[in-house]
């Protein structure tokens, strides 16, 4: 049994720092590499060094430069403590796992530090300690011994194994019991190689003793040592005069490591002087720790090696194997064979990406480090040159960094609205033949940075909405797109003044913030305004946030909400001035004109004139357009000496809106009297022409109105019996023409109704129109000429004389009727 050996005070020193004082400042690289010790199975977390310290660092410099431990074969071993600066161990290192029985073992690894890019190279050396005790292949041997054998003669044995190196590898071979026969002898690294023998002290008698057993003690030069027995049985035989001789010591092989399994190696060949059975050779392996997971297979008739797998260069680049011949009387012999793998190309390089920062802000500059990889290629020779290559990329480029470090940079600036995502192939190939390839993939996402303004689909708006308008009615909508993505992407609307000198925005337009609708909030008056200019604001939500501006023009549509104004002649006084007519005027006369406005636009403002009603219908005209008043024929002596008319003015609108314009016209035969008032008649002359003229007048007139008054009773007693089937003329009614319209219009306040009565010898079918009959009585029904009872605000009945003198001061005052 063996005991674990503490450490010695030279191992304690050794896991202090050895690094060099001094060292050269590169851009990227430490001259020198820092370097350590550390006894293997340390507990994890032991302290290896201060590499903050060593290297002339703040280990708040550790922190600000992103610093972290890079290897090439990607194992963590070690961790970098960034607030002390002190390498430890992540695990426990085991010397002879990580490098076997090679006389030095150092973990090499580089401290990377950004801002500016430098690599520190770190090495730790893995002291051995003596943890592994010498083990013996088999746990029993067996030699056999002719008794012929000479004092001095010597026997091969199968040595021990120590894992460990130096000094705490086999430093002696012992037997234990001692006896008299036999004493043993070792050898270290010589041409031969290592070796251990028993040798003959003293001569064998097989009858006397025919077999012999005791132990062969291997002792390491650990402190304190470790040891491996072996049980060694000796077997006395008759006289066998010839041991097996090899014709080398020594073979030597080489051999593809891609060679397939069952492939010969070489041949080993010993040859015998004794016949019979003592000259019969095997061949065996002497020197085989595992048999089951050796690669080698020796053919104990022929002595071929045959591979019983495939080889690996990366895993062992050669092997040394004890071959031992033994003839049939005991005797045997031993060589050695050194295989050599020849390396093919056989792997392909790897890429160790140390870092990698994706997604990458748009407006990184050029030359910002995408990626740190390092690639490394298990070949030798040619087949582990790798050279890297980045296809086809204009924004990127790879950029050596130190020793097989590279560095993924960018070279142009960025623009994630042209493309938002880049897929990189590094592609990393040997110089083997055929060369071997390995492409690593990396994808770079370029986040959004807020770069772009928000874009209007026009470059102005144009809207209409009428006047007179519904409060909050939309009337369009503006739209801005931002190619930008998630909040840099997002849009708001807001109103400013059309000009900055200018007043806030009006108060009755309205934009909604998240999609651009236009609202007008109050009714507009095309009078008062017709167009309205403002500029919309379309802001993103970035930071800072950025914004565009359109014009907005709201045109405002006219309603034909505005009747006619009547300027001339005014009907503000009371009763209206009259025009004076000569008799002698003849047709197309002109009278008067009638000027009135519409504050309305467009056809809304188109005026046109009518004649709705007059004393004699038949004497004037209206010009449509002009609103000219015209004589249609000559003045004659039965007309009226007061004429009243009264003219319609009417819009184009739709539906159209109307004003009345009320005039008066006094037909005289001279202008000599030019101060009488205008509701008097003219006074006569004391001639007798002008007497005779009168009393005819008179005369004509009473009979004219007795005639009328006569028939206007018989008219009513007629009606009035056939009141349901009858007809009577009403504003509703169509009379002239115009006088429909007007009502329809609504420019009459009340509905008339009128009678008619013919003048006594009138050729001209003349109409004389009267007041509306007792229009303050209450409302009664009046047939249509279609048969429906309709009510209508006025009333048909009798009149009377009253009436009559009242409303034709002109044909004869009551009480001139009375006297007459």
């Amino acid at each position: 049994e063996t005991e674990a050996v503490p450490d010695r005070p030279d191992m304690a020193i050794a896991r202090q720092v050895l690094c060099l004082s001094a060292f050269l400042s590169l851009p990227h690289v430490r001259s020198q590499p820092l370097r350590y010790s550390v006894a293997e199975e340390g507990e994890s977390g032991s302290v290896v060094g201060n590499v903050a310290e060593d290297a002339g660092l703040a280990p708040a410099q550790l922190s600000a430069r992103r610093a972290r431990l890079a290897s090439e074969d990607g194992r963590q071993l070690f961790r970098l403590e960034l607030g002390t600066g002190r390498l430890v161990l992540t695990e426990r290192l085991d010397r002879e796992e990580l490098c076997g029985q090679a006389a030095t073992c150092t973990l090499p690894f580089e401290l990377v530090l950004a801002n500016p890019l430098q690599f520190l190279r770190v090495e730790v050396a893995v002291e051995d300690i003596n943890d592994h005790a010498p083990v013996f292949p088999k746990e029993e041997v067996t030699v056999k011994i002719p008794e012929t054998s000479n004092p001095g003669s010597r026997f091969p044995l199968v040595r021990a194994r120590d894992l460990d190196i130096g000094s705490n590898s086999i430093q002696a071979y012992s037997i234990s019991p001692e006896n008299e026969y036999f004493s043993v002898s070792f050898g270290g690294q010589s041409e031969n190689g290592q070796y251990v023998e028993l040798v003959l002290q003293k001569p064998l008698d097989r009858e006397e003793q025919s077999e012999m057993h005791f132990r062969l003690v291997a002792v390491d030069g650990g402190s304190p040592p470790r040891s491996g027995t072996t049980q060694i049985r000796i077997i006395v035989l008759d006289v066998n005069d010839n041991a097996p001789v090899f014709t080398k010591k020594v073979y030597v092989g080489k051999v593809l490591e891609n060679m397939p399994e069952g492939s010969v190696v070489l041949s080993v060949v010993a040859t015998d002087l004794d016949a019979g059975p003592n000259g019969d050779i095997s061949y065996q392996f002497s020197q085989v720790s595992d048999q089951n997971d050796s690669p080698f297979l020796i053919d104990s008739a022929s002595g071929e090696i045959k591979l019983t797998r495939a080889l690996d260069f990366e895993a062992a680049e050669k092997y040394e194997l004890s071959v031992q011949a033994s003839d049939g009387g005991g005797l045997s012999a031993i060589c050695n064979v050194l295989v050599e793998v020849v390396d093919v190309n056989d792997n392909a390089p790897e890429l160790v990406v140390s870092s990698f920062s994706s997604p990458l802000p748009e407006n990184a500059l050029p030359g910002t480090v995408v990626a740190l990889f390092a690639v490394r290629d298990r070949d030798s020779g040619a087949n582990g040159k790798i050279s890297c290559a980045l296809e086809d990329q204009l924004s990127f480029s790879l950029r050596p960094a130190y020793k097989n470090y590279y560095e993924l940079v960018t070279v142009s600036a960025l623009d994630r609205e042209e493309t938002a995502r880049y897929i990189l192939s590094v592609t990393a190939a040997d110089a083997g033949s055929p060369p071997l390839t390995t492409t690593q993939t990396f994808t770079v996402d370029i986040s959004d940075v807020n770069d772009n303004a928000p874009v209007f689909n026009q470059t102005s708006y144009t809207m209409y909405v009428r006047e007179n308008n519904v409060p909050t009615v939309l009337v369009g909508a503006v739209s801005a797109a931002d190619a930008d993505v998630g909040p840099n992407a997002k849009v708001t609307y807001s109103l400013l003044p059309a000009h900055p000198t200018e007043e806030p925005p009006c108060s009755c337009i309205s934009v909604n913030s998240e999609n651009g609708d236009v609202f007008v909030l109050q009714p507009l008056d095309y009078e008062q305004m017709k167009h309205i200019e403002m500029l919309v604001s379309a802001s993103d939500t970035g930071s800072p946030p950025l914004s565009a501006n359109v014009t907005v023009h709201l045109v405002v549509v006219d309603e034909n909400d505005n009747a006619p104004l009547v300027l001339y002649p005014s009907q503000d006084s009371s009763p209206p001035s009259s025009e004076l007519v000569p008799m002698s005027a003849e047709a197309g006369y002109l009278v008067t004109k009638v000027v009135a406005v519409d504050a309305d636009s467009g056809q809304n403002s188109w005026l046109s004139y009518h004649l709705l009603r007059a004393t004699d219908p038949g004497l004037f005209v209206v010009g449509a357009q002009s609103g000219e008043v015209r004589l249609r024929r000559p003045v004659t002596e039965r007309d009226a000496v007061k004429q009243k008319f009264v003219v319609l003015v009417r819009d184009n609108g739709q539906p159209p809106l109307s004003a009345t314009a009320s005039l008066s016209a006094i037909l005289l035969h001279d202008f000599s009297n030019m101060h009488l008032p205008h509701n008097s008649l003219p006074t006569v002359d004391e001639g007798d022409s002008l007497t005779m003229y009168l009393i005819i007048s008179l005369v004509f007139v009473s009979l004219l109105f007795l005639a009328s008054m006569a028939a206007f009773v018989a008219f009513k007693v007629y009606k009035r019996k056939e009141l349901k089937g009858g007809h009577v003329l009403c504003g509703a009614g169509t009379l002239q023409g115009g006088l429909a319209d007007a009502a329809a219009a609504g420019t009459l306040p009340h509905p008339y109704c009128y009678e008619i009565s013919l003048t006594t010898g009138s050729g001209n079918s003349e109409f004389k129109f009267l007041k509306p009959i007792l229009p303050n009585l209450p409302p009664q029904h009046c047939t249509t000429g279609g048969g429906t009872d309709v009510e209508q605000d006025f009333t048909c009945g009798p009149i009377t004389m009253e009436d009559i003198a009242a409303d034709n001061p002109e044909v004869l005052s009551a009480e001139q009727f009375n006297s007459l």
